[in-house]
């Protein structure tokens, strides 16, 4: 259980660690792109802070504004060609 938590940590970071970089290089505090994108203050707080539980259709309204959107990836060893 506990590497199973650990490369959950590792994968969130990759939503969280985008949406601060390109919240930042948007020159845009978390305020402002709360409101920009109709979210909850805390909400993109969390999200910033690599909390795992969300709403996708509320993550894909923060994401939208980047032209990104969150959809099925495929796992390392668990390809989709070898159905």
């Amino acid at each position: 259980m506990n590497s199973m938590k650990t490369n959950l940590s590792k994968k969130k970071n990759i939503i969280s660690d985008f949406i601060k970089a390109e919240r930042k290089a948007a020159g845009l505090t978390q305020k402002e792109l709360a409101f920009k994108s109709g979210v909850g203050l805390r909400f993109l707080r969390d999200i910033e802070q690599g909390k795992i539980s969300f709403r996708a259709d509320t993550l894909n309204k923060v994401l939208k504004l980047f032209g990104k959107t969150l959809g099925p990836v495929d796992l390392p060893g668990h390809a989709s060609d070898d159905k």
